[in-house]
């Protein structure tokens, strides 16, 4: 069974990085190898990887955003199989067993994606979970970098994530991966729940609509020829 190398980009992530870790940890597919990139946290985010010894291979970075973080993550990754999993969100039991046997049985499959389940944080306050509650649902098929599981040969072709942006990294890149022409397959399953909290990414940054925009026009002018 190949391996899969499971990379968690933090950054002050004390708050849910455990039940992130646990998500991993129980997986019915038992052949990874969990990479936790700490991208300059000053909270207790480095007690709580320690406290998981050896099943967790721990890096410090001084910060330089999430793209940086996946790309160290990505340059200690021994697996022919790449995952990855926020800090604040969770996986399925099965997410890697199903993905892996989809990528497994469909050799022209670059990424296989699922659907996520979106989620309020139990600790939320009620007026919190009112102001929230328009962000949940019935699961829903994402292209998401913690619903993916990708062959290693994808990142090769399409190269490492853009430390450009402080949101939009994954968009980034996957919209590179249309271009390269990479095979991909939704799923039906359910394979990642997402934390609704407030301090997502797109929530505490407000320059992440622009980002976003910044993406979508890089991808424009390279789809005419031109640089961006």
């Amino acid at each position: 069974m190949n391996l899969v190398s499971v990379i968690i980009p933090a950054y002050n992530a004390e708050q849910y990085l455990s039940e992130a870790i646990e998500s991993i940890l129980v997986q019915t597919q038992h052949n990874y190898e969990i990479i936790l990139v700490d991208d300059g946290s000053t909270d207790s985010t480095k007690i709580i990887a320690a406290s998981y010894g050896q099943a967790i291979r721990y890096i410090y970075k001084p910060n330089g955003g999430i793209g940086s973080a996946l790309n160290t993550g990505l340059s200690q990754a021994q697996g022919s199989l790449f995952a990855f999993l926020d800090a604040d969100d969770l996986w399925l039991p099965d997410k890697l067993a199903i993905q892996q046997a989809a990528l497994e049985q469909n050799p022209e499959i670059d990424l296989v994606f699922g659907h996520v389940q979106q989620f309020i944080s139990p600790e939320l306050d009620m007026d919190a979970k009112r102001r929230l509650e328009h962000y949940t649902g019935d699961p829903e098929p994402a292209y998401l970098k913690t619903t993916m599981l990708a062959w290693r040969r994808a990142f090769e072709r399409v190269g490492a994530f853009s430390d450009k942006y402080q949101a939009g990294d994954f968009l980034d890149w996957y919209m590179r991966a249309e271009e390269n022409e990479l095979q991909t397959l939704m799923l039906p399953n359910t394979v990642a729940k997402r934390r609704i909290h407030l301090n997502n990414t797109g929530a505490r940054n407000k320059d992440s609509q622009q980002d976003y925009a910044r993406v979508i026009r890089a991808a424009l002018l390279r789809r005419r020829n031109m640089k961006p």
